[in-house]
């Protein structure tokens, strides 16, 4: 992996990722946000307990996925997913994202955000962030 793309994935943004339909076995591709909390990478949402994200269904039925980085610099990174769903776990890093986006609701964001930790195949060591 070469140096601008270990430098992009530093800074998190807007990315796309393409998941795998759970049912259709199609490539299913959406615009969502990444954050780098402790050298880490997550995905997140906005709570919302009255609706399900397909997206987060897919990577529940198939944790392997690309993650498309898009903006200075473009790759297509094969990637894992780990849902979050231990409640101290989902705190702890909804506490930063919540920071983030200026949100106060961290008691509604753990209770109903979509969380996963994603692992980027080959990379090895998480990036330093400066």
């Amino acid at each position: 992996m070469n140096d601008s793309i270990r430098s992009a994935l530093t800074q998190g943004g807007i990315i796309d990722i393409t998941t795998t339909g759970r049912r259709s076995g199609q490539p299913r591709r959406i615009e969502i946000v990444y954050h780098v909390i402790d050298g880490r990478f997550y995905i997140g949402g906005m709570p919302n307990p009255d609706r399900t994200r397909r997206w987060l269904s897919n990577l529940e039925a198939d944790p392997k996925f690309t993650f498309h980085l898009k903006n200075r610099v473009s790759a297509d990174l094969p990637a894992t997913a780990r849902v979050i769903t231990d409640e101290v776990e989902r705190r702890t890093v909804l506490e930063h994202i919540a920071r983030a986006w200026n949100r106060t609701d961290l008691d509604a964001m753990v209770a109903d955000s979509p969380l996963v930790e994603v692992t980027i195949d080959g990379l090895g060591d998480p990036p330093s962030v400066s």
